[in-house]
């Protein structure tokens, strides 16, 4: 067989000792690198969100109180005019960052639009987020069936990727009662299938201003935010969030293993050594299994508090390394 050909496969035992970056926010634990929709009615205001978020993102500012990570955004305003974007500005901001982008003409997905989105980006390296309102604007297949939803989005899925950035679509809602929000997105269920993250914006009365935003995806947590539209700043606000933090806190365990090895500094031996020795030190009675479960999940989170380990074989048996450093300090430690 060709190689070429072959399966690149990766066994379960090095995987679960990978190195691997987690992903990439445009707005910490809530909008991921990758591609994204925003499903609402029309004239929920959408528009007004993503507006928002642009101006923002490319400001470096928070959004509902989250840290974003600044960078060029492109709005493509596919419904409106110049003249109504300015008006729209002009409402939400006293200044514009000239790392936000704005076009409301492109070319369609056929004729070409992932080639004008990936030209941006060559032009401006920092981009971390391109909007498309709406997705409908830039379709190309008519037919409305599952395998045309998902292969569409998968070559924006793909480009997004490719280019490190975060693609969000807008798009609309069918008009039906379903308790379940990913149920209204108009289309298949091919949409939701192949996107990393779906906010579904709602209103239960128009003239009241509260709106609620529905976020699930691969990589963030379920969650939903209760909004109000002030209309004097023509922005969404933050009421309330599903989630009691947007950062998770690191189980009692963790934080005891972390002052384990502020103590030890190093470690090395086998899990089961280690496990013997850190209930020696917390009180507790983990498993070596337990232990390192615990480790590789919260590995990124122990790493940011100074602590790396590592992986090795030493005459076929198997031993961990445990490395402690100032928080954040990891320079000392290459991890396997």
């Amino acid at each position: 067989m060709d190689h070429t050909t072959k399966l690149q496969v990766i066994d379960g035992e090095t995987l679960m000792d990978m190195e691997l970056a987690a992903p990439k926010f445009c707005v910490q634990g809530l909008l991921l690198q990758g591609l994204c929709i925003l499903g609402g009615a029309p004239k929920i205001g959408k528009s007004w969100l993503m507006l928002d978020l642009c101006v923002r993102i490319a400001k470096g500012e928070p959004m509902w109180e989250m840290e974003t990570s600044k960078g060029t955004t492109l709005y493509l305003c596919l419904e409106d005019t110049y003249f109504r974007i300015q008006q729209r500005l002009n409402c939400i901001t006293d200044e514009v960052s000239d790392h936000a982008f704005f076009a409301n003409a492109s070319f369609s997905l056929a004729e070409g639009l992932m080639s004008q989105i990936a030209d941006f980006v060559r032009e401006h390296p920092d981009t971390t987020l391109v909007v498309i309102d709406t997705f409908q604007m830039v379709r190309t297949n008519t037919d409305v069936s599952y395998g045309s939803d998902y292969e569409e989005l998968a070559a924006l899925k793909r480009l997004a990727d490719e280019l490190q950035i975060c693609i969000l679509l807008v798009h609309h809602l069918r008009k039906l009662n379903d308790r379940d929000p990913l149920n209204r997105l108009s289309g298949t269920t091919g949409i939701a299938g192949a996107v990393d993250a779906v906010f579904i914006l709602t209103k239960d009365d128009r003239q009241m201003g509260r709106g609620k935003l529905t976020c699930t995806g691969r990589d963030v947590e379920d969650r939903e935010l209760e909004l109000w539209f002030n209309k004097e700043s023509c922005t969404w606000e933050l009421q309330s969030d599903s989630l009691e933090s947007p950062e998770k806190l690191l189980p009692e365990e963790m934080q005891r293993f972390i002052s384990f090895m502020a103590e030890v500094k190093n470690f090395s031996g086998s899990n089961t050594e280690l496990a013997e020795r850190f209930n020696a030190y917390a009180e507790l009675t983990m498993t070596a299994k337990s232990l390192k479960q615990m480790m590789n999940r919260w590995r990124l989170q122990l790493r940011e508090q100074g602590i790396t380990f590592r992986n090795r074989r030493s005459n076929s048996q198997r031993l961990v390394e445990v490395f402690f450093s100032s928080a954040g300090d990891t320079s000392d430690a290459s991890d396997a």
